[in-house]
């Protein structure tokens, strides 16, 4: 598997990373025990709402 980008990234005191040119604001992240994180973005949408005339 090849890489898009590939950077060094340094975590904050807060242990924060910054992304580069990230496509998206909310990402799943999935961290395995050898030290792998995967990042899937998420999309949030508002909830279904019902009508006033419905209630």
């Amino acid at each position: 598997m090849q890489a898009l980008k590939v950077y060094d990234a340094r975590m904050d005191v807060k242990k924060r990373v910054t992304l580069r040119g990230a496509q998206y604001s909310n990402y799943h992240v999935m961290e395995c025990p050898n030290g792998k994180i995967v990042l899937e973005p998420r999309e949030l949408v508002a909830p279904f709402e019902v009508s006033t005339k419905t209630l």
